[in-house]
């Protein structure tokens, strides 16, 4: 039986490693004093997305209760189905949230939700292994940031930031560039890149892994993806790109490629790790299509940031 309350609240409180498990007394004791609010907690990996696919009602909101990786379920559920999507930031890095609300408290909280406006964000669409189709709301990286998000993924006894910059330093003890050969549609042009790459991104949000400007000019409604592709260095030369991307400085260095894109097509020679929004998806090989679907979702944004 679909949920028909205006606002469905997804509740997984696996996020940050459980820590959002803390907050269930704390968003039940909100919700029950409301007649048009209903909650539901996820069980499981992909419990989020069929909750999500199981109601598809118009005009209602979906507040994703999480961090990225729950708001990327929701959004698979729900693209181009005309339904709202709201976020209550729980999760490890809540990287999304510090494009659409840039000013946000570190604090969350739920009443704004309920008088919010929504505003049109664009989409990543990406295909890969020859069949399967995935959307991205924040970013897409593979090779080196979809090892960092594994490396994340599988640690246990660390949370928040410190997570991903441990993570950060022990990909980079056992890695080398790939080869890639990449094309990307640019507003007016081809660009196509045939040699090693240290580490790519597409990204529909500024920020990745907490506090990494990788995107410094993504702009949520441009109709246009932001692409990120740092060419072969040694692992010594990384450090100093790991300032500059907190920063958002490495758009101006010699060894990076930054543009906007419509489109993106690549092709692997052997198997490697990708993250969407986090999420990640191993063995990815062949040739893998990326392209924006422009103002695929419409989102709650908090109007007191604005």
């Amino acid at each position: 039986m679909k949920n028909t309350s205006r606002y469905l609240f997804i509740f997984n409180p696996a996020a940050n490693k459980g820590g959002a498990a803390s907050k269930a007394e704390w968003l039940n004791g909100h919700l029950s004093r409301r007649e048009d609010a209903a909650l539901v907690t996820t069980t499981h990996t992909g419990h989020a997305e069929d909750i999500a696919r199981s109601t598809l009602l118009k005009n209602q909101c979906l507040i994703a209760c999480g961090g990225d990786g729950t708001l990327h379920e929701v959004v698979n559920a729900v693209a181009g189905k005309d339904v709202t999507v709201g976020i209550l930031p729980l999760g490890s890095a809540n990287d999304f949230i510090k494009s659409l609300n840039p000013h946000h408290k570190s604090k969350p909280g739920i009443t704004h939700l309920f008088n919010a406006k929504s505003k049109l964000v664009d989409l990543g669409r990406v295909s890969f292994s020859r069949t399967e189709r995935r959307y991205f709301i924040n970013s897409l990286g593979l090779g080196f940031t979809g090892r960092v998000a594994k490396s994340v993924k599988g640690s246990q006894w660390l949370k928040g930031e410190l997570c991903y910059l441990y993570a950060l330093f022990s990909v980079l003890a056992g890695y080398t560039s790939l080869k890639m050969n990449i094309k990307i549609t640019l507003d007016d042009s081809i660009l196509e890149i045939h040699e090693p790459v240290f580490a790519f991104s597409v990204s529909n949000g500024k920020i990745e892994g907490g506090k990494f400007n990788i995107a410094p000019h993504a702009d949520l409604s441009d109709g246009m993806l932001d692409v990120c592709i740092l060419k072969a260095v040694t692992k010594l030369e990384f450090f100093r790109y790991v300032l500059k991307y907190l920063k958002g400085t490495h758009i101006n260095d010699p060894k990076v490629i930054y543009c906007k894109a419509k489109a993106v097509e690549l092709t692997l020679q052997n198997p490697e790790v990708m993250h969407l929004d986090g999420e990640v998806y191993d063995n990815i090989q062949g040739k893998i299509e990326i392209s924006v679907f422009p103002q695929g979702l419409p989102v709650l944004y908090d109007q007191r940031y604005t």
